[in-house]
């Protein structure tokens, strides 16, 4: 088990920063925070079953083949994609934006499907795969706020001191209200990400469907429009899911 726990420790490293990268095993080890020679010893299991491979001319290491393989597997099985696809490119021509499609795994979302818009000047993108916490973000937060509310009381609990939790909860509520959430970029100014649920057919949320874009000049009326498409673009999608199940 311990040898599991270190295998993905390296393999979080490594994908963590830039996935073309590759380290040498002293950065590895400080990253991971073990003795090198344990590190040498899992990193030769690693090469051998391709989820790590060495540069030969200067001995580094970065992310093998393996995960590429087993990504395109689990994105192939992911049919339901393909099926929404048509309705985020719509929205990505619509709006001039970047579109994302979140799904929600335990307390965190993961980013399962991008499309890229060139027109749009906002180059900092979320990347596939990304996990975020789901008390934080647009994306998330309309989830969060569809979800049981036996989940989002535990959730909150262990996340959200118990003098903001009333504020939270009331932040939840209108976002259920709205049918979306409009929430500034932390990172940077006048960039605001519109989000709306993806719900099935019993109500339940599977997902979010969601853009960033700038509004500091952007008319109030085209803004509404902007917000409209992206709800409408969640109940489509939803609408499928709903009808695929």
């Amino acid at each position: 088990m311990q040898s599991i726990d270190r295998a993905l420790k390296i393999i979080k490293v490594l994908i963590k920063h830039d996935p073309n990268r590759f380290f040498s095993i002293t950065e590895i080890a400080k990253e991971c925070d073990l003795p090198t020679s344990s590190i040498h010893r899992i990193l030769k299991a690693m090469i051998k079953h391709e989820m790590i491979q060495q540069d030969p001319q200067h001995k580094q290491y970065g992310l093998g083949t393996l995960w590429l393989e087993y990504g395109l597997i689990v994105y192939d099985t992911l049919d339901y994609v393909s099926l929404l696809r048509p309705e985020l490119e719509n929205l990505m021509r619509n709006v001039d934006a970047t579109v994302y499609l979140s799904k929600p795994i335990g307390k965190e979302s993961i980013i399962i499907e991008r499309i890229d818009c060139v027109n749009q000047t906002i180059r900092a993108h979320d990347k596939l795969g990304n996990r975020t916490p789901l008390h934080i973000g647009a994306a998330n937060l309309t989830m969060l706020a569809h979800m049981p509310s036996n989940d989002v009381e535990k959730l909150l609990k262990e996340v959200i001191e118990d003098s903001e939790r009333a504020a939270f909860n009331e932040l939840l509520d209108k976002i259920r209200m709205n049918g979306y959430e409009l929430n500034q970029d932390d990172r940077n100014d006048g960039i605001y990400t519109i989000a709306a649920p993806v719900l099935n057919n019993s109500g339940g949320v599977v997902g979010a469907v969601s853009i960033k874009i700038n509004i500091s000049n952007l008319p109030e009326e085209k803004l509404k429009t902007i917000i409209e498409e992206v709800v409408s673009t969640g109940n489509k999608i939803s609408w499928k899911m709903s009808y695929q199940n």
